[in-house]
């Protein structure tokens, strides 16, 4: 199976998505004027500025959902791989996508806020909704749904999962190895397996309103400690810090791994951490309650800021700080070897490793710790977005029990990623992004060339910020944006409660 899911990756993940990904960066960055950099303090006002209501949750809270999925393995185990794979190298091209793909992430966001709707006393949004409303194709978006469930309900949560088994077995050890039907397992995963299964389920089926106050608490929370771990780390070697940013930028472009793997483990491992162009941020954008579309989509750039430039930045550093890791040479052996051959680059190991050197004892079980929070939390994203894809399809296609079942196959996918191999976990995670990129960056390319409703969301939002409105508008009819039926029945209300409220008498 892992021969086949790789010979899959090999398609999907060619060059062609490298460039298409970051080409498209640099096309919205340049379209939107830099937004990422030009509104960077908009971004930080306007994430603590709204408020949820009964249908939609706070642009604090829409980042925190969309930061448990984007801050998860792939800011731990994901940048060791890229390291291992890619050398050191590929940590400056996982910068670049971070930067490029800020802009991205606001065109989808922005995007999945304009045609987002209510369904059942939530908003509800992400690509298939846009896609259908903005581009027409019903049948596209019906692809981008399906291919989003599976990857999000199968593929990706193993990831997580194995990981959280990995550190754990690192931290305690792997305890009894029992035979099964299912190959060996160990004692310690199959209980860490069962302990994160039955926490999710609890989670879960208490819908998104718990999703968000969980992650809202846990995010900002594990963030914080993991980065403040790095700068101790970071600062009792800082002599070594000018040598490995040198390192850094002098592998980026001759790089020992070669360019292709440089470049390409950057990009991967990077869209992989920070999600942008993937399609899974809209999910999280469009249930926020906000005066205009563009201020989720700001939000939602900054989020790429946090994940790559700071976490993964963290982690890159004390790695290669502390020199915990081997490179592997694409034509097979190692490259460079710093520890043990047999410890996988597809995992926490190298991590743990680094902050155990500098803090013995403590390295390997906080590593595992906060491994928990980043998977755990990125495994209710991942739920969330699921749900979010069968509720569009619900709106055509009804079957009885559809939620309950995809929360069972989650949680089987959890379970059995958590007892399984790294490598096939991690080769079907890619598999995943790598199909939810391609539908979701070409849609959001062909949206642009049929009227660009994101960039006009922009101009419009920044003409009134110029203006110095104290509440934000949004006309879509009158800026030439058809089908956002939400916006356009919410400013009929205002509309209409400004002409119903009593005036005052002379």
């Amino acid at each position: 199976m892992e021969t086949l899911v790789n010979t899959l990756n090999s398609f999907v993940w060619s060059p062609a998505l490298i460039f298409l990904l970051l080409g498209a960066g640099l096309f919205f960055s340049v379209l939107t004027r830099f937004v990422q950099v030009r509104l960077f303090r908009e971004m930080l006002k306007l994430l603590v500025s709204g408020k949820s209501s009964e249908q939609g949750i706070s642009s604090f809270q829409a980042l925190s959902v969309s930061l448990s999925g984007r801050v998860g393995t792939g800011n731990i185990a994901g940048v060791a791989a890229a390291i291992g794979f890619g050398g050191p190298g590929a940590v400056f091209w996982m910068w670049v996508v971070a930067f490029l793909g800020s802009a991205t992430a606001y065109i989808e966001s922005t995007l999945g806020q304009i045609y987002k709707e209510e369904d059942e006393g939530q908003y509800r949004g992400g690509p298939a909704y846009y896609i259908e409303k903005a581009m027409g194709q019903k049948w596209y978006a019906w692809i981008f749904a399906i291919a989003t469930i599976l990857s999000t309900g199968l593929l990706l949560p193993g990831v997580q999962s194995n990981a959280i088994g990995n550190a754990v077995a690192t931290a305690i050890g792997p305890g009894e190895i029992l035979q099964t039907g299912f190959g060996d397992i160990e004692t310690t995963k199959l209980i860490t397996g069962t302990v994160v299964v039955s926490i999710l389920g609890f989670i879960i089926f208490g819908g998104v309103k718990r999703i968000a106050h969980v992650t809202q608490v846990v995010v900002p929370f594990m963030a914080l400690a993991y980065i403040m771990a790095a700068c101790v780390i970071i600062a009792l070697n800082v002599e070594k810090l000018p040598g490995i940013f040198s390192m850094i930028l002098t592998d980026a472009f001759t790089p020992m791994a070669g360019v292709g793997a440089a470049i390409g483990w950057g990009v991967k491992r990077g869209v992989y951490s920070n999600e942008a162009g993937q399609g899974t941020g809209p999910h999280a954008a469009a249930a926020s309650e906000v005066e205009h579309p563009a201020q989720q989509g700001l939000v939602q750039a900054f989020s790429v800021y946090i994940d790559t430039l700071f976490v993964c930045t963290a982690t890159a550093l004390m790695i290669l700080i502390t020199g915990a890791y081997n490179v592997h040479n694409p034509e097979g052996g190692l490259l460079i070897q710093n520890v043990a051959a047999d410890i996988a680059a597809n995992s926490p190991a190298f991590t743990q490793h680094a902050v155990e050197s500098m803090l013995p004892g403590v390295g390997k079980p906080f590593i595992a710790v906060a491994l928990f929070f980043f998977a755990f939390t990125t495994l209710l994203a991942y739920y969330y977005i699921a749900e979010t894809n069968v509720a569009y399809i619900r709106r055509t296609l009804r079957v009885p029990g559809e939620l309950f079942v995809l929360k069972l196959l989650l949680m089987g996918a959890v379970f059995y990623g958590t007892v399984r191999t790294a490598n096939l976990a991690w080769a079907l995670g890619d598999l995943g992004v790598g199909l939810m990129a391609w539908l979701n960056v070409i849609g959001i390319l062909i949206l642009f060339a049929m009227g660009s409703p994101a960039i006009k969301a922009l101009k419009d939002y920044e003409a009134q910020r110029k203006a110095g409105v104290t509440k934000y508008t949004f006309d879509p009819d009158a800026l030439g944006i058809k089908n956002a039926e939400f916006w356009r029945q919410k400013g009929e209300s205002v509309a209409s409660a400004r002409e119903q409220k009593p005036t005052t008498p002379e």
